[in-house]
């Protein structure tokens, strides 16, 4: 009975052991590579892997160049926008510096017609100061008028010059008679008498001193 218990056992071991053995056989073509799929699948993987690596280069190179021109087109736009900002602020202060010259040059005509209309008052006060007697008590009255006109014509810029002694300069003189014989040995050409004196608004001449001329 018990031999034929073990004969029994030892068929029923047999079949599980060819599996075992068939399973212990040494890997093929198809056998599993490192990483638990077969090499042919590996390869392919590595091969998809190295083709999606080459698209997403593409692509970031595609966008880095579009980047690039996206800068380009921004940075021609910026100096566009710069060389005007320059031109009109170049036009602005060549139009500030022109209303600043048309300003002054208005001042200076609405000071020149001022003192044209009062040159003859001055002359007329000049002639009564030179008629009147010293004891006349009127005589300080017209000083003080003459010399408020004065004032105001200075405070606007406008001084009176009277060139004795000077050479004739007719940019500036007005020559109404010449002496044959001057005295104090003055020189030829130069003013020994002034009839009126001459006024000037900085370097422009409002009325010539007019002059008696040594020949």
């Amino acid at each position: 009975m018990t031999d034929t218990n073990q004969t029994v056992e030892q068929r029923e071991q047999a079949p599980a052991q060819a599996g075992d053995e068939e399973q212990h056989k040494s890997p093929d073509a198809s056998a599993p590579g490192d990483d638990g799929r077969p090499a042919e699948a590996a390869e392919q993987a590595v091969d998809a892997e190295v083709l999606d690596a080459e698209v997403l280069d593409a692509e970031q190179a595609a966008e880095i160049e579009g980047n690039l021109d996206e800068l380009v087109t921004t940075a021609a736009q910026r100096d566009k926008y710069l060389a005007l900002a320059q031109r009109t602020q170049a036009d602005f202060e060549n139009y500030r510096k022109r209303v600043a010259r048309e300003a002054a040059a208005a001042q200076e005509r609405g000071a020149v017609s001022l003192a044209k209309e009062l040159l003859p008052a001055l002359d007329n006060l000049d002639r009564a100061l030179e008629a009147a007697a010293q004891d006349d008590p009127l005589l300080q009255g017209v000083r003080l008028v003459r010399s408020e006109l004065c004032a105001a014509l200075a405070r606007a810029g406008i001084e009176s010059f009277s060139p004795l002694g000077e050479t004739f300069d007719p940019a500036m003189h007005e020559a109404v008679a010449t002496a044959e014989q001057p005295s104090d040995g003055m020189q030829s050409g130069t003013v020994v008498e002034v009839y009126q004196s001459g006024y000037r608004l900085g370097s422009s001449i409002i009325r010539p001193a007019r002059v008696v001329v040594a020949a």
